[in-house]
């Protein structure tokens, strides 16, 4: 498993009974969790000191509630710093399993030893994009949320990457892919996250058991002829790493050779040095 270990400024405290107790900042947050199917007592004082708890309803869905929470506030991961807030459905704006990508593929392009252009898929509010600018990348950020994207530019600014070399986009990600193997351009490395389902800006659906195989071959059409790596997250329970692993060698190797390996991603857990599971990444390499 990948673990994303070296946060100060978030951590899982203790899980329990469909619940993990987390540390964003200085504010302790209760949010449901599908991996979380032990009930171990609840030791941890922090538990009764939380500063905001999100109820799962039996109807689906839910809804958060706050005990002195402001509405946004920051934290950092070494150079980044996010904004958050809590939304719809427990998100906060940011996944923090998601860290250990980032620190991978930022030693690739600082030991690339050439200029690295980074297409970003189902972006979100951007952590792999500023991470990949940090590390010197130039970076396309595409995602079909306005909002999301909004956001994503006031992390880059909370960041100091407000100048740095991100374009952004607001778009359905397979037809921006199309339109971009027409217009003849090429990336160094693609990095998608896409959700279980979703609808593009105009409707389009996004069904990923359906959508997701013939989207990376799609996307293998915009690799330069020396990519630097390719990687897909994945937090749908059926697209296990071996699954993953099985597409991207499918697309991939035959194609620019490299290798391919999957995994687990995960947080460690403070109260007692297990590990949560949180979803699983396939990443493939040049060499």
């Amino acid at each position: 498993m990948w673990i994303a270990d070296q946060w100060k400024d978030y951590e899982v405290l203790d899980t329990s009974e469909g619940e993990k107790l987390e540390r964003w900042g200085k504010y302790l947050l209760v949010r449901p969790d599908p991996q979380v199917i032990w009930n171990t007592p609840k030791k941890l004082p922090d538990w009764k000191k939380m500063n905001g708890h999100y109820h799962r309803s039996a109807k689906g869905g839910g809804e958060w509630e706050f005990f002195d929470l402001p509405n946004e506030w920051s934290i950092s991961y070494k150079e980044l710093t996010f904004h958050l807030k809590p939304f719809s459905f427990k998100h906060t704006g940011l996944f923090p399993e998601q860290a250990t990508n980032w620190d991978w593929f930022s030693s690739l392009i600082k030991g690339a030893s050439r200029p690295i252009k980074v297409l970003n898929l189902f972006a979100y509010t951007g952590g792999a994009t500023l991470a990949a600018a940090a590390a010197g990348a130039t970076v396309t950020h595409v995602d079909a949320s306005k909002g999301m994207v909004n956001w994503a530019k006031e992390n880059a600014a909370a960041s100091g990457l407000e100048d740095a070399p991100i374009r952004w986009l607001v778009d359905d990600c397979g037809k921006f892919v199309e339109r971009e193997i027409r217009r003849g351009n090429r990336y160094d490395a693609i990095i998608m996250d896409p959700p279980s389902y979703g609808r593009g800006p105009k409707g389009e659906i996004w069904k990923i058991e359906d959508s997701i195989y013939p989207f990376i071959e799609l996307t293998t059409q915009i690799l330069s002829d020396k990519p630097l790596f390719f990687l897909v997250n994945s937090y749908t329970t059926g697209l296990q790493p071996a699954v993953l692993s099985y597409m991207i060698n499918t697309a991939l190797v035959g194609k620019f050779g490299g290798h391919v390996t999957a995994s687990e991603i995960g947080l460690p857990v403070s109260s007692n040095g297990l590990v949560l599971p949180c979803g699983a990444s396939g990443r493939w390499t040049n060499n």
